[in-house]
């Protein structure tokens, strides 16, 4: 609730303004029970019909300026709700962004989404009610205490008696409600990562005739939600007929005591009337707050949730963290890899301690003791099979993930005393899977980094898409609406590779991004990006021989370690492994 909170405050006058709002119509709407007693029991008797008149156009104007009021409140305070949700989740939002590739794994997608969506929801709902809901609950309830202990004391101890065991059944029940609904949202989270999967992956699941198989297992993870939900539920159901029946008796027993009391001539008529009015307004506001405390409870787990994110250290709040040195030259050196090592997983280990400890296996590596170096301009070809760590050294270069032994330094600098901006402005990358928006075929090359259109022309050229380019509808050529879906895999990748040409980038990594493309393109593609971007140090992974043979170094990885280093006629000397897959895959082009 501290981030509920924190959040009003930066909107203290608005927010005060719709409670002060809230607060005069509450006032009003307590007079009214007391102009109708006072009617009743004085201006009627009096036979003055201008009396009448009198306290009934005050009655009919306080009803009126009570509605209007709670109008206008209801609307602030929805306005404020909205406004506070829209900065709750652009902040959360802007913390995703920055998270590492640790944290990503930790958090995981499903639940971030399902945290900038139902969370922030629950959070606008509970921002809501505090404008609204929780000024006249209180009112309604104390106010209306108040006004029958003066209009009868005797009459109003019924009620007082109700108080303290209303609240505590509350409490009691409604306490329960935060763990259960945090409970709620993880299912959630459980259910947006299977409708996720299959909605990117349609595709597969139709190819393979699982649509059954699909349905059963949402059916599953939605089952387990919706009994949470309703385990949920039911108990914050619970204080609704409890509370009703209470006040029911209490009811029952103002109505007994007050009749007799007019019998015996002690009250008047109108006091009975205004109690029983009173007494609506009081169960009016011990259900509201049985309500706010349903909408705090499920606020409170969700605001728990954004908080967890929002108080996480991200990329861009621990950039900069320098060893202690400069950048420094070291033979002219660009790329360093010294005996890197790195495991995913670290967060989830750290939390669940030692494994080795308790038991359980230990963290294999993704990559162990990994070292090379590049000069600017050189080029690295990366292969080995799949899982065997070819893009954890994407991942650690432009730090994503932190190692867990040994540097990585790029002109000499250690990447860790860079900043988040500066260190990936290096970098000009095509990533494995990665994204096409939905956007113009100009903006998606772009990217919003307001490039020269003859640079981003020269890319097309060199990711050899000019051909597909010219195929669009004339005039409209870079201005055309493109997106994933609609463009067929060599078609994504070259767009993919004239994005991180564009940039002319000091450091080019192309991960699996031929994959795709006929031999021919490829090898077009490549000596494009050879003659016309010289000075850009190029680290390609592949799985083909073809892809990687003439570049400069050749790195061999196999389950995260350095089985073969070199130019292709050391390795075929000296590594078994690269040799075979070479002539494995040549084999099979001849």
């Amino acid at each position: 609730m501290k981030l509920i909170f924190r959040q009003m405050k930066k909107h203290w006058k608005p927010v005060a303004l719709a409670i002060l709002i809230k607060f005069l119509g509450s006032v009003s709407e307590l007079s009214l029970p007391y102009i109708l007693e006072y009617i009743i029991d004085e201006v009627v008797p009096s036979g003055v019909l201008a009396m009448v008149l009198l306290w009934g156009s005050l009655m009919f104007v306080t009803a009126v300026v009570f509605r209007a009021l709670n109008v206008v409140a209801n609307k602030r305070a929805i306005d404020n709700a909205h406004r506070i949700s829209y900065e709750i989740r652009q902040e959360l939002f802007e913390k995703t962004m920055n998270l590492s590739g640790t944290q990503f794994d930790s958090l995981t997608l499903p639940s971030l989404i399902s945290r900038m969506t139902s969370d922030s929801y629950n959070v606008q709902s509970a921002v809501a009610q505090l404008q609204s809901l929780c000024v006249r609950s209180p009112m309604m309830l104390l106010g209306g205490l108040i006004m029958t202990m003066f209009m009868d004391l005797k009459l109003s101890l019924v009620l007082l008696l109700l108080m303290p065991v209303l609240i505590l059944v509350i409490y009691v029940i409604s306490s329960k409600g935060i763990p259960l609904y945090s409970v709620v949202q993880k299912k959630l989270d459980v259910v947006v990562r299977v409708m996720r999967e299959n909605i990117t992956g349609i595709r597969v699941v139709k190819a393979l005739s699982k649509e059954d198989f699909e349905k059963r297992r949402f059916a599953e993870s939605n089952h387990e939600l919706t009994g949470s939900d309703v385990t949920a539920a039911t108990v914050m159901a619970m204080p609704g007929p409890v509370i009703q029946f209470l006040l029911n008796i209490g009811l029952s027993v103002v109505v007994f005591v007050g009749a007799w009391r007019v019998n015996i001539g002690e009250i008047k008529p109108g006091v009975i009337l205004a109690f029983l009015t009173y007494f609506n307004m009081i169960t009016m506001g011990v259900m509201g707050l049985s309500r706010i405390f349903i909408t705090m409870s499920k606020a409170s787990a969700s605001a728990n949730r954004i908080a967890e994110v929002l108080a996480a250290d991200t990329d861009e709040e621990i950039s900069g963290e320098a060893d202690g040195e400069a950048g420094c030259e070291e033979g002219g050196e660009h790329i360093r890899f010294e005996h890197v090592s790195f495991s995913y997983g670290k967060q989830d280990a750290d939390e669940a301690g030692d494994a080795a400890d308790f038991g359980g296996e230990t963290r294999e590596k993704a990559l162990s003791d990994i070292s090379f170096t590049m000069k600017k301009g050189e080029t690295l070809g990366i292969i080995g099979p799949t899982g065997c760590g070819k893009s954890t050294i994407v991942n650690l270069l432009m730090r994503f993930y932190e190692t867990d032994e040994g540097r990585i330094l790029i002109d000499g600098k250690p990447v860790s005393a860079y900043g988040k901006d500066e260190l990936r402005r290096k970098f000009g990358t095509v990533f494995q899977n990665d994204m096409i928006f939905q956007n113009t075929l100009y903006e998606n090359v772009d990217f919003e980094r307001r490039l020269d259109p003859k640079a981003i022309r020269s890319a097309v050229e060199d990711a050899c898409a000019a051909e597909y380019v010219d195929s669009l509808e004339k005039g409209l050529q870079y201005e055309a609406s493109i997106k994933g879906a609609n463009l067929s895999g060599g078609q994504k990748q070259r767009m993919l590779v004239a994005r991180a040409l564009a940039g002319d980038p000091d450091i080019l990594i192309l991960d699996d991004s031929s994959s795709a493309l006929d031999y021919r393109t490829d090898a077009a593609m490549r000596k494009a990006i050879l003659e016309h971007h010289p000075d850009s140090t190029l680290i390609l992974i592949a799985q083909r021989v073809s892809s990687v043979m003439n570049m400069d170094r050749i790195l061999v990885l196999d389950n995260g370690k350095c089985i073969g280093y070199g130019t292709h006629e050391e390795l075929m000397q000296s590594c078994r492994d690269y040799r075979e897959t070479y002539e494995v895959q040549m084999g099979a082009m001849s």
